[in-house]
């Protein structure tokens, strides 16, 4: 049976593995850095799936008061398919519910293969450009 449960510090490592594996880090993305924020932050959470205690997916949900995020929402390769990344987002959106979030969004790469999913859990794709500035 697989659990899902708040990350805690001690959990990092095996998160970040799952987050390697499925290649959703970036070279000017620090995963540790990621998820010490997101731990050490009121309105973010890290959610983990476990499976006889081994770390096997992760979602990262943030609030910023006005729209949900989600982040690092994925699965070991040989655990995908068998509804745990469905249960993890499903999770996410219960934090963020619970909080009094009205909408969650999320992005994904160009060519990201996760598309699929979405669209099959009757996420929207939404007209919209996302544009970013470095803060340091």
């Amino acid at each position: 049976m697989t659990g899902v449960r708040p990350a805690t510090a001690g959990d990092a490592e095996a998160a970040i593995g799952v987050w390697q594996a499925c290649g959703l880090t970036r070279p000017w993305n620090e995963p540790r850095a990621d998820f010490a924020r997101a731990l050490d932050h009121d309105a973010a959470t890290i959610l983990v799936a476990e499976r006889e205690a081994k770390i096997i997916g992760t979602v990262m949900a943030g609030f910023d008061g006005h729209r949900g995020w989600i982040y690092y929402l994925g699965v070991l390769p040989d655990h995908q398919g068998s509804g745990i990344a469905r249960r993890l987002l499903d999770a996410a959106c219960d934090w963020l519910r619970e909080r009094g979030c009205p909408k969650v969004e999320l992005m994904l790469r160009d060519g990201n293969p996760a598309a699929g999913f979405y669209a099959h859990l009757d996420w929207e794709l939404q007209p919209v450009k996302v544009f970013a500035r470095w803060l340091a």
